[in-house]
């Protein structure tokens, strides 16, 4: 195992729609057990693949007792409607009150080639609808309106180019 590098804000590949996986064997064993020590590193409660470079649909999810690693997570059904503030590994520094299903219901295929369905309510179906929005391409930012994306302009440009904010800081 290892601990990956998080993409940043900016970052193409956070923009990919991500391939699904035909069987989990211990390649993919390994790549799950990495973005797992990854998220716990970070202190996340959720990952997705597309987050540290991998174009397949892997997500891990914190779930208090356990982490859960799942492959090809898609949701068939939906329940409520809740708000929650939301942080993203991906865009530090940045928070965003995203609208969200309050419960969801979801299939998936764990690491060990189950296939699963998983229901869930409160903050642990904001992950999961986080992490699998990550699988298409989708990042918390997408949800902001204009004047929070204007209020989020600075940081953002932060997080893309961070090595010239480095020079601006050493110059002073």
């Amino acid at each position: 195992m290892a601990v990956l590098t998080i993409l940043k804000y900016g970052d193409p590949f956070l923009r990919r729609k991500c391939e699904p996986v035909k069987k989990v064997g211990p390649k993919e064993k390994e790549i799950l057990d990495s973005m797992s020590e990854t998220m716990q590193a970070e202190k996340g409660i959720g990952l997705a693949a597309t987050q540290v470079g991998i174009d397949k649909q892997f997500i891990v999810v914190n779930a208090g007792d356990k982490i859960l690693k799942l492959v090809n997570p898609k949701i068939i059904k939906k329940k409520g409607t809740t708000f929650l503030e939301e942080r993203c590994l991906s865009v530090p520094g940045i928070e965003v009150n995203v609208k969200r299903s309050k419960e969801i219901e979801l299939e998936c295929i764990d690491e060990e080639n189950r296939k699963l369905t998983i229901k869930v309510s409160g903050l642990l179906s904001h992950v999961f609808q986080h992490e699998i929005d990550h699988l298409y391409g989708k990042m918390i930012i997408d949800k902001l309106g204009l004047l929070g994306k204007l209020r989020a302009e600075k940081k953002l440009k932060k997080i893309i180019n961070p090595k010239k904010v480095l020079e601006k800081q050493r110059n002073k």
